[in-house]
């Protein structure tokens, strides 16, 4: 019985080898003939929409001021350490360990302030890009069903592609015409 099967194997399988070998590349090339492939910049796309260079300048005047705020900060704790440096010698040592405390005090205020202020703006930047993005992406595939692409990809992931199929500047009219 297993004598007969295997017979059959060696017969059946390099058939289908063959078959596969014959048949596979026309189904490519036919998939390759209908097939409409896009390319897009997703970066390039979201920041250059009207919308999120709006919000970016808003964005960069709210960061300036808390630079400034920082800034002025950073100063009035450098000037603490200047004049506990210069006073060190002179104060009574409790005076002196009560203002040395104050000043670490002070400085570890001022590093996590800085820090949760960081944390804060990437936030918001990220909040604000993605909003944009998934609103581009519904753009996006808009664009490629009514153009009829087979697929959109990013352009990151692509070695080369022609130029001509660079969906970036469409998916960018698009968006701002979409989003008055």
């Amino acid at each position: 019985m297993l004598s007969i099967i295997y017979k059959k194997f060696k017969i059946v399988f390099p058939l289908l080898i063959l078959g596969f070998l014959i048949c596979g590349p026309l189904t490519v090339s036919a998939f390759a003939a209908d097939s409409r492939i896009g390319f897009l910049n997703i970066q390039k796309a979201v920041s250059s929409t009207k919308d999120w260079k709006s919000k970016f300048d808003k964005f960069k005047a709210a960061f300036s001021k808390e630079k400034k705020r920082i800034k002025l900060k950073e100063q009035k704790i450098k000037k603490m350490l200047e004049n506990l440096s210069k006073q060190s010698y002179v104060l009574d040592p409790d005076l002196k360990k009560k203002k040395e405390d104050a000043f670490r005090k002070e400085k570890i205020e001022f590093e996590r302030y800085v820090q949760d202020q960081n944390a804060d703006f990437g936030k918001k930047e990220k909040e604000m890009t993605q909003k944009i993005l998934i609103k581009m992406m519904g753009i996006i595939k808009k664009i490629g069903k009514d153009k009829k692409y087979t697929m959109i990809l990013e352009q990151k992931v692509v070695l080369y592609h022609d130029k001509g199929n660079d969906l970036t500047g469409i998916a960018t009219r698009a968006y701002d015409k979409a989003n008055k």
